[in-house]
């Protein structure tokens, strides 16, 4: 006899896409079941205030707002569990989820909102001033600094367009950036260079951040290991890594396309993936914006289009 429990919507991942995509199918009576993963309520939890999330004129914690999503996900009654997905077979429908390595679930529909992270440098620094000074979000963090001093680490557009939008708020942005040239697209780089607010540190690493309270500057290295190699201090107030993010995608690798850098791949500009049943939601599948509110709307869509292919399925 099986024993091994049928869902019709089954949630991997927690951030402000999958409590939307719960809160959404559990409004559609879909049952959903989400697994928060090892990190509830996903890279909001991370940061401090959040204040560009409409609903919210005073601001709020990142960490409590995901609790208010999650919240308003099992009022209407989400099944939200602690757990990490660590497998999907494919093969056939509905399609096994594994959780924790040892728990099994059937699932006739799924929604991938596992996220992506940001890359760091990988110094003790950057974690010690996590949130006092360190993000990797412009848009999210910027407003704090206002007529400060930031620096932006990279080279590529990303970088460009991190350091071009502080430059409207901060006093000066610095720009480190690792090769004696950037990587970013030409408009990028005209965009930069012309910039009177921005200065390009060509050809520096980073290799610590001082401060009492928060980052009050960087240690940086001008040509590293060349024979002209020379330490170099800069007085910052916040430090913004734009190095890229690693979309957490390994659980459907092989299955559902991504593309070059890793994203799962979306169909016609909807949540829906290359392998029927399964939907994709907020930063695994938008290496653009990702933002809270564009998660949270990518959630909405994800658990609508899942309703639709359940009725359609008759499931």
């Amino acid at each position: 006899m099986n024993t091994t429990p049928t869902v019709r919507c089954l949630i991997v991942g927690s951030g402000p896409a999958g409590y939307t995509a719960a809160i959404y199918a559990s409004r559609a009576n879909l049952s959903p079941v989400l697994f928060e993963g090892i990190q509830p309520g996903g890279q909001l939890t991370t940061t401090t205030d959040v204040e560009n999330f409409p609903g919210y004129p005073n601001g709020i914690t990142g960490t409590e707002l995901m609790m208010d999503l999650r919240a308003q996900a099992e009022r209407f009654g989400a099944d939200i569990k602690p757990g990490l997905v660590t497998d999907i077979d494919f093969s056939s429908k509905p399609y096994k989820v594994t959780v924790d390595g040892t728990e099994s679930y059937l699932a006739h529909a799924i929604i991938i909102s596992t996220g992506a992270t940001a890359k760091y440098l990988g110094l003790e620094d950057e974690k010690k001033y996590n949130g006092m000074g360190v993000s990797a979000c412009a848009t999210c963090d910027g407003f704090f600094y206002r007529n400060k001093v930031v620096a932006v680490v990279g080279g590529g557009d990303t970088a460009c367009e991190e350091a071009i939008y502080l430059s409207s708020l901060a006093s000066k942005v610095y720009l480190i950036v690792r090769k004696p040239y950037l990587r970013a697209s030409k408009v990028m780089q005209d965009r930069v260079m012309k910039n009177e607010k921005i200065e390009i540190l060509f050809e520096h690493n980073t290799v610590g951040l001082f401060g009492e309270n928060g980052v009050e500057g960087a240690h940086l290295v001008y040509r590293k290991g060349e024979a002209d190699e020379k330490m170099v201090d800069i007085a910052i107030d916040g430090f913004f890594l734009a190095i890229g993010h690693t979309p957490n995608t390994d659980l459907v690798k092989g299955v559902v396309d991504l593309d070059e850098q890793g994203y799962i791949k979306t169909i016609e500009g909807s949540p829906k993936t290359n392998v029927p049943g399964v939907f994709a939601a907020g930063d695994v599948a938008d290496p653009h914006y990702r933002q809270a509110i564009t998660a949270a709307g990518s959630g909405c869509k994800a658990a609508i289009e899942v309703e639709r292919y359940l009725s359609e399925n008759e499931l």
